[in-house]
């Protein structure tokens, strides 16, 4: 019961505090930080991958002895990777229709800070003398839509820390994983935080939704937790969804999203420095 007391406090930290800095952040925006978030995302993306391939997958087809570990994994990683894909696609179907701002030679991906925050979205409103209430409604379907986002993200961290359910903070792949969640969770809370600072609701309030939308993450954790604490079969399965469900955030998000942003060699060595970090960490 301690540990599992534990993985929520952590779990909050990375859920609830990573967008809650998002969304204060916000408060705080300057358009000119669109490299130092690329360089961010990029870091995040090495780290998560370092984690995944030397931490969850290695424990995963290790699990139990069995041949049939290796189709449980590629079982595991489609389901995981299919899920955040069809989420994703959810989310971006709701937030992209409030203004049409990408067209068919546009990438669908944020390639600036402002479109990653839906800072253009104002703009389009202000131009168009639009009411900045389809800003604040865009802003909570955001919100909502991330939040169901944050479950099976918040089931990674819960998978990580099952493999040592008795000794948590000994578990270092969790303890990273958990911090770089929080960490691409901030421009995630800044997404969210900008249509609704933006469509009227007051700075304090909009930081508190974008918190919120973090809670989330602790059912995921505690879900994935318990799923891998039931049997090694369970552990794998857990390890393995994770695993696909934190690809997709690496090749589907953080990786497009930071190489558009800042069209330069650098993203690419802030993947590699985070890779090796991962692996630093996680082996000493």
């Amino acid at each position: 019961m301690d540990s599992l007391w534990l993985l929520v406090g952590i779990t909050a930290l990375a859920g609830i505090g990573g967008t809650g800095l998002g969304g204060a952040v916000s408060c705080l925006f300057r358009k000119d930080s669109g490299k130092t978030v690329s360089l961010l995302l990029s870091f995040a993306a090495g780290v998560m991958t370092a984690v995944v391939c030397f931490d969850l997958l290695t424990e995963a087809l290790h699990a139990g002895a069995s041949a049939l570990n290796v189709w449980l994994v590629v079982c595991g990683i489609i389901a995981g990777f299919a899920v955040i894909a069809l989420l994703n696609a959810w989310i971006d179907r709701r937030t992209n229709r409030e203004v049409a701002h990408i067209d068919e030679n546009h990438p669908r991906t944020a390639d600036s800070l402002e479109e990653l925050t839906h800072a253009n979205h104002l703009q389009e409103h202000m131009e168009e003398r639009q009411p900045r209430s389809g800003l604040f409604l865009a802003g909570l379907v955001m919100a909502a839509a991330i939040a169901l986002h944050n479950v099976p993200e918040g089931m990674v961290i819960g998978a990580s820390f099952a493999k040592t359910a008795d000794e948590l903070l000994a578990n270092r792949g969790g303890l990273i994983m958990a911090a770089v969640i929080g960490l691409h969770n901030v421009p995630e809370g800044m997404a969210m935080a900008v249509p609704l600072i933006s469509g009227g609701l007051s700075k304090g309030r909009s930081v508190g939704v974008t918190a919120l939308s973090g809670a989330p993450t602790i059912l995921g954790a505690v879900l994935g937790f318990l799923i891998g604490t039931i049997s090694p079969a369970a552990l794998i399965v857990s390890l393995s969804f994770a695993s696909g469900a934190m690809l997709y955030v690496v090749f589907g998000e953080l990786l497009p999203e930071s190489i558009l942003m800042w069209k330069s060699k650098l993203p690419a060595a802030a993947v590699l420095l985070g890779l090796l970090t991962g692996l630093i960490i996680i082996y000493l």
